[in-house]
Order: C-alpha cells, then sequence, then structure tokens
C-alpha cells in the first residue's frame, strides 16, 4: 500500500506545487513521470534491503536462482524511474516498466495465496493487489505518453 500512497501523495503534491506557479510542474504529465519515478525508486529499495528475503520467497518456485531475478527486477525498477525523467527515454522506459509490472505480478500472486509476509507484514490481499497493479500500470503508460 505504501508504493500506492507514495504515487498518490506526491502526484498531488507536485501538482499543488505547479498550481502554486512552479511552472515546471503546472503539467499533469511531467508530475506523474516524477511519482511514477519515485515509487520506483521506493519499491526497489526493498531488492538490498531487510525485505530482500521475503521478495526472494515470492518468486515462483519453478525460475531459477530467485535472489538474481530479485537483483534484476531492482536494477530495472531503478533504470526505468530514472529513464521516466529524461524527456527522451520516458516513452521507452514506460514501455518497459509497464512490462516489468506484468512479469512480476505472479511474485505477487504468490505473496498472497501462500500468506508470505513482507518486512514481517502480511502480503496484500490478490483483490486489492490486482486493483493496485491495475492502477500502476495505468499510471506508467499514461506517464510515458509523448
Amino acid at each position: 500500500m505504501a508504493p500506492f500512497i507514495l504515487l498518490i501523495g506526491s502526484f498531488l503534491i507536485f501538482r499543488l506545487i505547479g498550481f502554486f506557479g512552479l511552472s515546471y510542474f503546472d503539467d499533469w504529465q511531467t508530475s506523474l513521470q516524477i511519482a511514477v519515478a519515485l515509487m520506483f525508486l521506493f519499491t526497489a529499495t526493498a531488492h538490498w534491503g531487510k525485505r530482500r528475503p521475503d521478495l526472494i520467497k515470492m518468486v515462483p518456485p519453478a525460475l531459477p536462482n530467485p535472489g538474481l531475478i530479485v537483483t534484476i527486477t531492482g536494477i530495472f525498477e531503478i533504470a526505468g524511474a530514472i529513464g521516466m525523467l529524461i524527456p527522451i527515454t520516458s516513452t521507452i522506459a514506460s514501455i518497459g516498466l509497464a512490462f516489468l509490472l506484468i512479469i512480476m505480478f505472479p511474485a505477487n500472486i504468490r505473496a498472497a495465496r501462500k500468506g508470505i509476509t513482507i518486512g514481517g507484514r502480511p502480503s496484500t490481499p490478490l483483490f486489492t493487489r490486482t486493483i493496485l497493479q491495475i492502477i500502476f500500470f495505468t499510471a506508467v503508460i499514461f506517464a510515458g505518453l509523448q
């Protein structure tokens, strides 16, 4: 739920800053790009922090080397976040992050079904997680429109 709060909260803050005169944020898309970048930078921190073992448990057992998969997806999240902030790469970053959300969704399904905790907290229920995933996917796509 924290990534959702960060996405929506930062988007609204940036839009408010734009409304009050900082012209850089006077565009919904720029505000959304930065909010998406912040969200992915935030989620990437879990790939190396104390939540790493929980993320490794989420990887479906059919996949080899779950630790490497968690590391690579974290690197992709960081690269996508940076790419969202660069106008010439924001569209391709958007596509890459959307693809990453789709690829990682089975891990979220596994976490919900197996009751895997993340940072000591229960994983988000599957229905809620699906709705959040749709919101994240939509935000990423809209952020990358040119």
